[in-house]
């Protein structure tokens, strides 16, 4: 194997492991030039300079977008690539059938193959980072390895890189490695292998976020997961936000929604105006850790620092916080441009695109101005709701978990579960029905477990009874609650209003925890009644009202049913606490 080259230089404060694995890994790739990230301003204003130089970043209006600029993806390489995506455990019964499983031997094999020289001529970037604050016990710290400075500068936003990171790694004796090139985005030379049990992360052929930023899902989740598996912890795809009632009392919520159920519009809602006092605090909007505390509760951080947003349907109505933040010193990828160089997406309402995502004459015919797709990263701080807890190296306390889905009949507005136990069946049984705009088939039952599906590093029979198992570790376990803000009537209009007004519902939820909220028993946990949740100013019809809070108990038999087919697929690794569970609420529903 060839040396590494002298210029090459090494900073003397990393760690031993750290400075034999880069040099190996420059010895297979072959970079022209390496560059160690800082983390500094400095190094970020440089980063972007050189993308502007080289094209891959474009410059947006500096009048109204000030620090903005405009990346374009190769049109293969646009999202995840799930069945692409493997989790490379020793046992492929480890890996469960919730992933894409590959032998850990054939898997090195082949990526080794792709990253032979897959560097020469480009700077090899070494990112040191943090998942979490830098001095908080829950954090964990890794290192990503690129070449493309357009991952680098994301990952300057979305975590805690450079020295600080780098000092803790030094400390801390151990890392999570990250190697990724962007190869030749070659769709047929594309995987992303995850390598639990030795905690690396090997990415080749994408350069899309999901894919190459692998601070987030890659590490913040499927390693992370088996991590908490193995230190006593959890590590969930749940957004945190902070409630503050009116005399100040500020109670903290993590929720899991899988996709288009409001995930984002919740972490950063809007008080009504019907609801003078409140207010809402962002301390994520996609990734919580969450460990016992020496208090008996359960705490939980942010591992991220930054947001990694979904553009389209964003604007000041549907989302006021988000919309503002980003219009300021954030990056944008694939969306359209307006005549006077303003980022564009489906969803304003000002504005005219001229060219679309791929740089094309803007045409209806070939398609939306922005890829549905289409991504902003910024900074957590430049959210107007942000809390100064994300930074607490304690963590927030949580008060309650939340699972939620999009179904049109079955769930009513909120219930809660009966004990942790039950509550651990309500995640692990989530489910949201697709539309017509995403299938062409309305009302496909979808399981997400936890809103984990593509997440989970490891077997869901095996996660779901580590979720157990955090009854044994935290004697002030919160409530868990699941939501439906979806719920429709005979002609398909929607119920609930939802939006800003879902803080009805959380103020309910927090009630319950403190021992206050009336709420009817059902079959499927505690159900609010109708004078327990506060619907002043909503002009809700009595009828609307009645059928929000509904349980019909022939429909959730039905339910229960398809719940056991889905988690008896598991086989030998389904929790036996879990089968009893569902046999608890079958016999309920009878």
């Amino acid at each position: 194997m060839a040396t590494t080259p002298d210029r090459f230089v090494l900073p003397a404060e990393s760690p031993p492991e750290l400075r034999r694995w880069v040099e190996q890994v420059a010895s297979r790739t072959r970079p022209e030039r390496m560059h160690w990230c800082d983390g500094s301003e400095a190094e970020y204003r440089l980063l972007i300079r050189q993308m502007l130089a080289s094209k891959e970043l474009l410059e947006l209006n500096p009048a109204t977008h000030p620090g903005c600029y405009l990346h374009r993806s190769h049109p293969s390489d646009v999202a995840r690539v799930e069945h692409l995506t493997f989790v490379c455990s020793e046992s492929q019964e480890d890996a469960g059938p919730n992933n894409h499983w590959m032998a850990p031997a054939e898997a090195r094999r082949k990526m080794d193959a792709l990253f032979d020289g897959c560097m020469r001529g480009r700077t090899m970037y070494v990112i040191p980072y943090c998942m979490g604050p830098i001095d908080s016990p829950y954090s964990r710290c890794g290192v990503e390895i690129t070449d493309s400075a357009y991952v680098a500068a994301n990952m300057k936003l979305m975590t805690r890189i450079g020295s600080a990171a780098l000092a803790r790694i030094a400390g801390d004796g151990s890392f999570v490695k990250g190697l990724h090139s962007i190869g030749e985005l070659d769709p047929e030379r594309r995987f992303i292998m995850h390598f639990p049990e030795s905690l690396e992360i090997q990415s080749y052929g994408s350069g899309y976020g999901g894919n190459a930023l692998l601070g987030k899902k890659c590490h913040a989740l499927r390693i992370a997961s088996w991590q908490a598996r193995c230190e006593g912890w959890l590590a969930e795809h749940m957004m945190i936000v902070g409630v503050e009632n009116p005399a100040g009392d500020i109670h903290y919520i993590a929720c899991a929604f899988p996709s288009a159920c409001g995930k984002t519009n919740l972490a950063m809602l809007i008080p009504p105006g019907s609801m003078p006092g409140w207010k809402i605090w962002t301390v994520g909007d996609d990734i919580a850790w969450l460990h016992p505390g020496p208090d008996g509760r359960l705490w939980a951080i942010n591992p991220e620092a930054g947001y990694f947003g979904v553009l389209p349907g964003t604007n000041a109505k549907t989302n006021r916080h988000a919309f503002e933040m980003i219009r300021r010193d954030t990056i944008f990828t694939n969306v359209g441009v307006t005549a006077d160089n303003q980022p564009w997406w489906e969803g304003l309402d000002q504005g005219v695109p001229v060219t679309d995502w791929q740089g094309r004459p803007f045409d209806p015919a070939r398609g939306p101005a922005a890829h549905p797709n289409s991504r902003f990263t910024v900074s957590a701080r430049q959210n107007p709701s942000y809390s100064p807890m994300a930074d607490a190296p304690q963590g927030v306390p949580i008060s309650a978990l939340v699972f939620g889905g999009r179904r049109r009949a079955l769930a009513p507005l909120v219930f809660q579960a009966r004990n942790w136990r039950h509550g651990v069946l309500v995640g692990a049984a989530m489910a949201s029905e697709t539309t017509a705009a995403a299938t062409g088939d309305v009302g496909v039952v979808r399981r997400d477990p936890m809103a984990m599906k593509p997440f989970a590093g490891y077997n869901f029979g095996d996660y779901w009874q580590h979720w157990l198992s955090m009854a044994d570790r935290v004697p002030r376990l919160p409530g868990i609650f699941h939501v439906n803000w979806f719920r429709r009537d005979a002609a398909g209009r929607f119920l609930w209003p939802g939006y800003g007004e879902n803080l009805r519902v959380l103020a309910w939820i927090i009630d319950r925890c403190q021992g206050r909220g009336a709420a009817d028993e059902t079959a499927i946990g505690a159900v609010p009644r109708r004078d327990a949740l506060n619907l002043a100013g909503l002009n809700l019809p009595d009828a609307t009202v009645s059928e929000l809070l509904s349980m019909d108990a022939t429909q959730w038999r039905k339910e229960a049913e398809e719940i056991g087919a889905y988690l008896e697929g598991f086989g030998s690794h389904l929790p036996e606490g879990l089968r009893s569970e569902l046999g608890d609420l079958r016999a309920r529903l009878k």
